[in-house]
């Protein structure tokens, strides 16, 4: 190789370089910004007392909710699923299971165990035109008056909300996954921004944070909130530290901005006048949650409302994690996927001063950091690598590029811990948080690449165009453990 090509690899891999070192610096400087945002609404945040849920519960003024519940193949869970939204502490409430062409028992399961009849109902709505997929039968429940089921053909998870939305009674619903498993009183919590919205202010949407359960004990349905356990799998307990960060520090922070484009569809409530005129929930997509959301962000700046979605770090949605690399690897590239759809089809709303913080900072911010990250990142670390080596780097530089990405990681993950601890509190032995810290400090020698890794597959599968589907996730099904 002549000297000038080699002087321009050495150049090349040096810019590279300090492109990706600035890069990881700017996001870094992001995440302690929410984390300082995160810890500042939680010092503020007093949470409910236990006789200010029982006003919130038997209040006029709190709304009834249609509790939609799309099942796809959950015959291990559903019935447990069921019994645990049954027994919430809440004033007026329908839960409607819809069975999305399950090929399993899942029907069977829920007509056996909740003594349920056909009966003939219409749906409520005809404005949104977004169920392609027939309806077979509904059914009733003679145990329960509030408990429904509706078993349809299949048409993926958006095509299963939208039956769900058609056939529903009440102003706001909530959307769970067929495998959740609530605590009692997390409904109440989740409805107290739309209580507490100022004069001319809505709340059209607001998520609640989600726990993972593998490792606990369930009982009926129930999460003995005594019995909150880590699990042993090293794997699972880096999805904890992970979910910590996104949704006590990244979703926080990004509600308290007005940021916030994604409302978890495993734990969301939304107001279904506002779904019903942004057309429902998109079929065809992976995405479904984020797509909806960024969809009502372009209406509530078209309609020029003081209208907005929140995020309370209080309620929990308990689900359960994959706890082996297949698994994990296809859950993350999904969500990578649907990401890629959700910007792709609103790209019009990038950078657009018409959209306000969302087109100029929340859209960006997602392309950037989320969907491009991974590029970006594995590009850095291999510019680092060979400039070092052809002599472009000198050790400093790869040293403090080596340290800023623990910091990035590792120590932001254990300040989540730690964060959490004085915080919510949901694992009270001192042995999981001491196992979660020591984890969170391993994040960034091989988790983080991991992560990284799957993400770019997803990116790769999303820009050729991969058929998406409902994403099976193999449960081993949520454990029991009685006293």
């Amino acid at each position: 190789m002549s000297d000038i090509g080699h002087e321009w690899i050495r150049g090349a891999a040096e810019v590279a370089a300090v492109v990706a070192f600035w890069y990881v610096g700017a996001v870094l400087a992001f995440y302690l910004l929410q984390l300082a945002i995160a810890m500042r609404k939680l010092a503020k945040e007093e949470g409910l007392a236990p006789l200010q849920l029982q006003e919130l519960q038997h209040s006029a003024f709190t709304p009834p909710l249609s509790i939609l519940v799309p099942a796809y193949n959950e015959e291990r869970n559903i019935v447990d699923s069921v019994r645990s939204l049954l027994g919430i502490n809440y004033g007026l409430f329908e839960i409607i299971v819809v069975n999305d062409g399950s090929k399993d028992r899942t029907v069977e399961e829920m007509l056996r165990e909740f003594d349920m009849f056909e009966i003939r109902s219409k749906s409520q709505w005809s404005e949104l035109p977004k169920t392609t997929q027939p309806v077979r039968r509904v059914f009733g429940s003679k145990r329960h008056a509030n408990l429904f089921l509706v078993d349809k053909a299949n048409g993926g998870k958006a095509d299963a909300l939208n039956a769900g939305i058609l056939y529903s009674r009440y102003p706001y619903f909530v959307s769970l996954d067929g495998d959740t498993v609530l605590d009692p009183d997390a409904f109440v919590r989740i409805m107290k921004p739309i209580l507490e919205a100022r004069p001319g202010e809505e709340i059209i949407a607001t998520g609640g944070s989600i726990g993972i359960v593998n490792g606990s004990g369930v009982d009926s349905g129930y999460l003995r909130r005594d019995d909150v356990r880590l699990s042993g799998n090293p794997l699972v307990a880096m999805q904890v530290i992970e979910y910590l960060r996104a949704f006590l520090m990244g979703r926080i922070a990004l509600s308290e901005m007005r940021l916030l484009l994604i409302v978890s569809g495993a734990f969301g409530v939304f107001r279904k006048d506002w779904v019903i005129e942004a057309g429902g929930y998109e079929t065809g997509t992976i995405g479904e949650d984020m797509e909806l959301v960024v969809r009502l962000h372009r209406l509530i700046r078209e309609k020029r409302s003081q209208a907005r979605i929140a995020y309370i770090p209080d309620p929990v949605c308990w689900t359960e994690a994959p706890e082996t690399l297949a698994v994990l690897k296809r859950q993350r590239s999904r969500w990578q996927r649907g990401l890629f759809e959700s910007l792709w089809k609103h790209r019009g709303m990038l950078f657009r001063p018409k959209y306000g913080r969302i087109g100029l900072a929340a859209m960006p911010y997602f392309l950037i950091v989320e969907l491009f990250g991974p590029i970006v990142e594995l590009a850095g670390y291999a510019a680092v690598v060979f400039g070092y080596f052809l002599g472009a780097l000198n050790i400093g530089f790869v040293v403090t590029f080596a340290l800023l990405i623990l910091l990035y990681g590792s120590l932001l993950s254990a300040g989540t811990v730690l964060l959490e601890e004085l915080s919510l509190k949901k694992y009270n032995r001192v042995s999981d948080v001491t196992k979660l810290f020591l984890c969170a400090l391993t994040e960034s020698l091989w988790y983080r690449p991991l992560m990284l890794w799957f993400r770019l597959v997803g990116l790769v599968e999303a820009i050729r165009g991969k058929k998406h589907g409902w994403g099976d996730m193999a449960r081993r099904g949520i454990s029991v453990r009685r006293k």
